[in-house]
């Protein structure tokens, strides 16, 4: 386990300080605003730390306001439902007394039923292509203070041009990249989930800039993640290859929405996925000036 992932499973390790109360740290780095991967990812650990039987199948949360690095982040978990089968979760994510986040999600006891699912896309195999930090090497100045500065606990690999950098044409809303941890992971299905919704901010929004050529620098537009909501089908391992395809079927006003699907090595669909964004479009200094 390399020491990016150790931290990374270290902040999703959350601190019980009374019943259904979780605090949750953050990290180090010097950020505007909580990252939005790890808010999901320690409320969903909140909310497994309180049942004890079956495995997540389902997420829906809210991003109400943009969390606060300097503060730690208190959830509060409300045990709505105990069925035979299926256990259902409220977790509030809270800082400086008003809720930041809350998510909602449903555990499932394992049973027999129907199968089908997609067919996986044929892509290149994840070894064949560069690494993300190997793509980015030859811009390293540019991106001094951004990439190159933080721990990276999730391997990427792109399949096509990086979202973040410009080519001068429009693309199709849609975008694939290979992803696992960098480093082996404890056995435990939860924290494997966990790390799941941590991965899964990181790129869903950018499918929606794809079409606009609008790009997380630029000082006319301010994104943010507005809800996640993520469905577990089969099992998996974050830390084996799974192949993350994303789409964008509308943007319309200051919003648009992302899917993904996300499949095994071997070709399961493991998971699916809905994201929608904030896409505010802010005026030119010259027209603010007028």
């Amino acid at each position: 386990m390399t020491e990016a992932l150790s931290d990374l499973l270290a902040l999703l390790d959350l601190e019980p300080i009374e019943v259904n109360i979780f605090r949750g740290a953050n990290t180090d780095e010097d950020r505007l605003r909580v990252f939005g991967g790890q808010v999901a990812g320690q409320a969903l650990v909140a909310a497994g730390r309180t049942v004890d039987r079956g495995e997540v199948h389902s997420l829906h949360s809210y991003f109400l306001r943009p969390g606060d690095p300097a503060a730690p982040i208190l959830y509060e978990v409300d045990r709505i439902r105990d069925g035979r089968s299926f256990l259902t979760r409220r977790v509030v994510a809270i800082q400086h007394g008003r809720a930041i986040f809350n998510l909602q999600c449903s555990f499932h006891v394992p049973e027999e039923g129907i199968a089908h699912e997609f067919p996986m896309p044929e892509v290149p195999d994840p070894e064949s292509l560069p690494t993300v930090e190997e793509r980015l090497a030859p811009f390293r100045e540019q991106m001094e203070g951004w990439w190159f500065d933080r721990p990276r606990p999730i391997d990427q690999r792109f399949i096509g041009d990086l979202p973040w950098m410009r080519s001068g044409t429009a693309k199709e809303p849609c975008q694939q990249l290979w992803l696992k941890t960098d480093g082996k992971m404890p056995d435990d299905p939860l924290m494997h989930a966990a790390v799941m919704a941590y991965a899964s901010d990181m790129t869903l929004y950018d499918s929606i800039l794809q079409p606009h050529q609008i790009r997380w620098q630029d000082q006319h537009f301010m994104g943010a993640s507005l809800d996640h909501c993520m469905w577990f089908h089969r099992p998996f391992r974050v830390d084996e290859w799974l192949l993350f395809d994303q789409d964008s079927p509308s943007a319309y006003g200051a919003r648009g929405i992302a899917r993904g699907l996300l499949f095994t090595r071997s070709g399961d669909l493991a998971m699916s996925f809905v994201q929608e964004g904030l896409v505010r479009l802010r005026r030119p200094p010259a027209e603010d000036a007028s």
